[in-house]
């Protein structure tokens, strides 16, 4: 009998088991609330091999993509089989280092006498503690914290891989599932990861879920309007709006950030709290995007800042609280582990930091693990380390007309002609957005005072590499501030803060959007980006 593996664990193949069972075996955690029998859609698998030896898809599955399973519906049939399955809750590395800011709070939540007032109702009898959650719902990663709201202290912080990916690795594939028969189905699994998390973050630091009063959560306009219930369709197609955008702009909101009671949503906390999302800046740019500028005190500063935010869809914010101009650049996965053969997210065993010495290449993995693939700051590392050693031209073709490069011995793994041109393409996309966006403001990059990098990926790469191969706009490394997850730090504030939330309605409102796509040389822009050089400093309309 052939083994199932699973994160590097194995169990023999037994007869009549399901994905879910040999899971249990391996004391790998599956989320469910449906007791095994389909009905929840929450034990999401993907199967990475061996999807023929598995039984045939039942009803409770004819919403899912070819690769993946319900682990309560997947039996192995075929015993002699390699079977290889990962969850869709692998636990990415936390940032550790994001910058603070500390400010006044005026919370949505108090105390008097006994009672718990939200918007100043009485809503419940005091329990010991007054929580509130605030989170980050990104594209690839779901970041949430637990905050006390009585001292506005930071309990726990955790993290997991957004279960959505089963109906696509970027936001258009995104909105095209969710525009489909299975409507409804992303928000689902995304409410129900977020409370099978908040249940596990109130048992680690002993306290009941209804105890959190008070919730804030952001996220780019297609994972905002998602994880709400709005109809997306509209974000996928010319003018790229939202329908609360469009709303907005017909004058029947007064802004565009949202707000549902949790019971509602179906966020399991206290039932009367209210889940509340930043504002849009404009069609894909987010409340995630807002959040960012709350953490870097745009709100205060008459400072020219850019402000970079990258990601599967990368977000560029230059200006100061008076005048900003914001874009938004369709990077897709080739950094974030899709769309290149050994490319996988930052997860423990990915190559994370790579030099090349004399022709041999000296590398780093997450986790000091055996390396498994190769993520975005590693990937930025080696086309740097490639052009520098004259291993590999601006154009992106490797010396001697070679097909791959071979970037670790080990386990063979190469960086191969076509994963260059997807990781060109991605870059050009960062490329454009920084190149028009500045253009636009209007001056060189030596009267912008600061660029910061805000996100997982941007944290962990090597700033001057990026810059080298055009990744990021030419700035000097004094004026290059990484931020970390800005997004979540500024959702935070929100949480802390209902005077930051109308202040950065207010400022949001004022931003001006700058459409990449009916740029007139855009073309040129995106060729011009699609080689490994850096960014001119300088730019002329």
């Amino acid at each position: 009998m052939s083994p199932v593996f699973s994160d590097g664990f194995k169990h023999e193949s037994l007869p009549d088991k399901t994905i879910f069972d040999y899971a249990d075996f391996l004391k790998i955690r599956v989320p469910t609330a449906c007791s095994r029998n389909g009905s929840c859609h929450e034990c999401i698998v993907h199967i990475k091999n061996g999807k023929d030896a598995l039984s045939p898809l039942s009803e409770s599955e004819d919403f899912l993509k070819e690769g993946y399973r319900l682990a309560c519906q997947a039996t192995v049939q075929d015993l002699d089989s390699v079977v290889e399955f990962s969850t869709l809750r692998r636990q990415p590395r936390i940032l550790t280092n994001s910058i603070t800011r500390d400010i006044e709070s005026s919370p949505k939540v108090t105390i008097k006498n006994g009672r718990v007032f939200i918007d100043e109702i009485d809503s419940d009898r005091y329990r010991g503690k007054i929580l509130g959650l605030s989170g980050d719902i990104g594209t690839t990663t779901v970041v949430l914290k637990i905050v006390d709201l009585e001292n506005m202290k930071p309990l726990i912080t955790s993290s997991f891989e957004n279960p959505q990916r089963f109906g696509g690795s970027d936001v258009m594939n995104r909105i095209s599932y969710d525009s489909g028969k299975n409507q409804g189905e992303l928000q689902n699994v995304l409410v129900a990861a977020i409370n099978f998390e908040i249940g596990e973050m109130c048992k680690n630091i002993s306290a009941h879920r209804r105890q959190i009063y008070d919730c804030v959560l952001v996220g780019n306009t297609t994972m905002r309007d998602i994880l709400f219930g709005i109809n997306v369709e509209p974000v996928g197609q010319k003018p790229y709006k939202s329908i609360i955008q469009t709303d907005f702009e017909n004058g029947t909101r007064t802004n565009t950030s949202i707000e549902q009671s949790a019971e509602t949503l179906g966020i399991r906390i206290f039932p009367k709290a209210r889940v509340y999302s930043g504002p849009l800046i404009s069609s894909h740019i987010g409340s995630d995007i807002a959040a960012d500028l709350l953490t870097i005190q745009i709100d205060e500063s008459n400072s020219n800042i850019m402000l970079v935010d990258v990601g599967t869809n990368t977000e560029v914010i230059i200006g100061n609280q008076n005048k900003m101009y914001a874009s938004s650049c369709p990077a897709g996965p080739a950094f974030e582990g899709g769309e290149v053969k050994y490319g996988m997210p930052g997860y423990d065993g990915a190559v994370e930091k790579l030099e090349i010495i004399n022709g041999s290449v000296i590398s780093k993995t997450i986790g000091n693990q055996p390396a498994e693939g190769i993520c975005g700051s590693g990937l930025v590392d080696l086309l740097a380390e490639l052009r520098k050693s004259n291993l590999m031209n601006d154009l992106g073709v490797l010396s001697d007309n070679k097909q791959e490069f071979e970037f670790d011995s080990s386990r063979k793994m190469t960086i191969s002609k076509a994963d260059i041109s997807s990781l060109a393409q991605a870059k050009s996309a960062n490329y454009c957005g920084q190149y028009i966006t500045l253009r636009k403001f209007g001056l060189p990059v030596d009267s912008i005072d600061y660029l910061y990098l805000a996100g997982g990926f941007a944290n962990y790469i090597n700033s001057q590499n990026a810059v080298d191969i055009g990744f990021i706009a030419n700035f000097p490394p004094e004026k290059i501030k990484k931020v970390g997850n800005a997004s979540l730090e500024g959702a935070t504030l929100m949480l802390k803060s209902t005077k930051l939330r109308d202040r950065i309605e207010e400022i949001c409102s004022k931003i001006q959007h700058v459409e990449l796509e009916t740029t007139p040389d855009f073309f040129e822009i995106f060729v011009e980006g699609c080689m490994f050089k850096a960014m001119p400093k300088n730019f002329t309309n």
